[in-house]
Formats: structure tokens, sequence, C-alpha cells
């Protein structure tokens, strides 16, 4: 009897401590299943209405202090007085200045001008190089600057050009967001930032994007990323992809190199569209099928004369939300660029692409290789 009351009084003690842990919800990882619980987390929102996110301290722009003020002059005060920022050609604009610890859970901008010359970088806590440097557009799948509806799961894109992001973001002690506008001309950016400040599990990596281009590609391979150094997990990719050939060109295998692999890879796919979670060249009848899905999509089809003439262009993209890609130590991605030529021959392209690639990982990070130029950035 007392090795049982003893069993039940240590089942009890786990219980209690079980059930104390649960109750303290840290308000992240939201879904369905518990957007019914409540949490101490504090939720802040930053936007040109509210630079710095505190509470109360929304919409109190005076005349004269933001680009709504022409419009609101009859009106005053809080009538949307500050609804967007200007960027000036070759400024840079701090989005956001956060200094405690989070998570950024939603961003919502719509920005003006040329999307390749709007460049974003993010820096978590007290780093020097930013985790990530995206143009805009790219950013958020849309890398040949035109519109284009994109509805996954972390990305969707609105009409008429509202992009949105909801990859988690954690931080521990510094959030800062800033948009470098490299372009000729000035560019206008409505945008908010939506975090909760809560405690950061010790296990939460930290979200990083590069973006790269291969125009045209060298030896009919395209770099997505190199040296990445750490431990972490590949979750996404976007791609931007001219082709300069007629015909079907997505024969390329995609290939991760992880954790001292040399000449072959740990993973190696079976097909461009295979890896863009499609088949037999995303055709139907002869024609391209759109279709954009929680995960992955083929959401962008620019067809210059003709299904299969020179200069077709594509966005593709691919989340490895459910599947990510776990490395240990380092990490390597490059894209075969392959089409078919006569007598039913493999054909080495030489097409336009660009990529963007999105990875969780503890800090510090490898530098990153140089931005391309404001010219072998530009879209012609």
């Amino acid at each position: 009897m007392r090795i049982q009351f003893f069993l039940l009084l240590v089942f009890n003690i786990i219980s209690f401590i079980g059930s104390s842990q649960e109750g303290r919800f840290n308000g992240l990882n939201m879904s369905l299943g518990n957007v019914y619980r409540v949490s101490d987390a504090e939720t802040r929102s930053i936007s040109p209405e509210n630079f710095t996110g505190e509470p109360g301290k929304g919409g109190m722009a005076e005349l004269g202090e933001g680009t709504g003020s022409e419009p609101a002059r009859e009106l005053g005060q809080g009538w949307k007085v500050s609804p967007s920022v200007k960027i000036e050609p070759g400024g840079t604009f701090t989005l956001a200045e956060i200094t405690d610890e989070g998570v950024i859970q939603h961003i919502w901008m719509t920005p003006t001008g040329n999307w390749r010359f709007s460049i974003l970088r993010f820096y978590w806590d007290d780093e020097k190089e930013p985790s990530i440097e995206v143009p805009v557009g790219d950013f958020f799948g849309m890398g040949w600057g035109e519109y284009a509806h994109l509805n996954s799961q972390p990305v969707t894109v609105n009409p008429g050009s509202a992009f949105n992001s909801y990859w988690p973001m954690p931080f521990r002690k510094k959030c800062r967001i800033t948009m470098e506008n490299i372009g000729s001309r000035e560019m206008f950016l409505y945008y908010q930032i939506d975090y909760t400040l809560t405690d950061v599990p010790e296990d939460a990596a930290y979200l990083h994007a590069q973006f790269r281009r291969s125009n045209p590609t060298k030896g009919s391979i395209h770099t997505l990323v190199d040296g990445i150094k750490g431990k972490g997990h590949y979750v996404g990719t976007y791609l931007a992809w001219q082709v300069n050939n007629k015909g079907w060109w997505g024969e390329g295998e995609i290939k991760f190199y992880m954790d001292g692999d040399k000449k072959f890879p740990t993973i190696a796919g079976t097909g461009t569209e295979d890896y863009f979670l499609g088949s037999y060249n995303f055709d139907r009848n002869g024609e391209y099928q759109y279709f954009s899905t929680p995960f992955a999509g083929l959401h962008q089809i620019i067809r210059p004369d003709g299904n299969y003439n020179s200069q077709q262009r594509f966005g593709m993209y691919r989340w490895h939300i459910q599947d990510p890609i776990r490395f240990d130590k380092e990490l390597k991605v490059t894209i075969q660029d392959l089409g078919w030529r006569s007598d039913h021959r493999y054909l080495q392209q030489k097409s336009d692409i660009s990529s963007v690639v999105y990875w969780y990982q503890l800090e510090p990070h490898a530098s990153f290789p140089a931005l391309p130029s404001k010219d072998d950035l530009e879209v012609n």
C-alpha cells in the first residue's frame, strides 16, 4: 500500500508540474488548435503611424509630419496623417528597431517603384551583418517585378501588390529592419510589422534569407547558396527563371550538399518541376498550369510569344515547412540548368536564374557574398 501511495503521489506531482508548464502559453506556434488560449505575451505593431510600437502611441502624427498630411489637412491628427514613408534615391530607412525579446509574426507591405532596387535587410540581436539581405520583390516571390497572386502558408501576395510574410522571426535582444532604395527615383512604402514580446525558447533559431543571380548560368549550374556554417535547417526556395532557348527547360536536379559532402550530395532531386511538387513539365494538354498551394507553386508564368518559345519567365516556390532539411555544420545547394536537344539528349542551358533561399540557424552565421550591382540586379 505504501508503494502504491508513493507512486500515486509521484504521478500527481508530475501531472501538476506538466499542467503548470502547459498553462504558461508563450503566445507562439499559433494555429486553429490553440487560438483560444490566453497568454501573457504582449502584442505590438510598428508602422508609419507608430514607428516605435509603443502602447498608446499610434496615429499621433501632426499635419506636416506624414505623407498623408495633404489629404488629411481638413481633419488633422488621427486621420491617416502618416500612412507611408518616402525613401529618397540612395537612402536607407529603418522600418523597425526593437530592443526586447520576442518574435515577428506577420509583415505586410506594399512598396512602389522597382522591386529589385529596394533592398530589405534584417539584423538580429547585436550582429553587424544582416541575416536577411534580399530585394523586396524576390523576398515575397515577385522577382520579375510584376504582380502575381501567391497563396502559400508563409508568404501571400494579394491584389493590388500586397506583400505578406508569416515566417516566424525570433529575436532575443534586438531586431532592426531596414529598406535601402538603390534606384534613381524616390519610392513610397506602406508597411506594418506585427510582433509579440514574449519568452523565446532556448532552441529557437534565427531566420536567414539570401539572394543570388546567375545571368547566365555558368556550366549550367546555379548555386542557390554556399558556405552556410552552423547548425540549422533549410526551409524554402524561390526561383525566378528565364529560359533563353525553346522547349522544356526543367530537367535539372536540385542538390543539397551537407555536413562534409564533397562530389556527391546527400539529397539529389529528380527534376526541377518534381522538386517544386509538380510533374511532367507542369503541363496539361500542351499548356503550363498555374498552381499556388500552401507549400509549393508555379505562381507566375510570363510568355513573350507562345508557350514554348524563347525567354519564357517563371516564378516558383517550395517551402520545407513539414519537411525541413536539417544540417549540423554546413550546407550548399545547387540546381542544374538542363533542357532538351535533338535525339532525346539533354541540353546544358544558359538561363537567367535568380533565387532566394530561406533557412533557420543558430548564430553566428557566415558572411554573405556581396549583392550584385544595380545593373546586375535589373530585370531587362
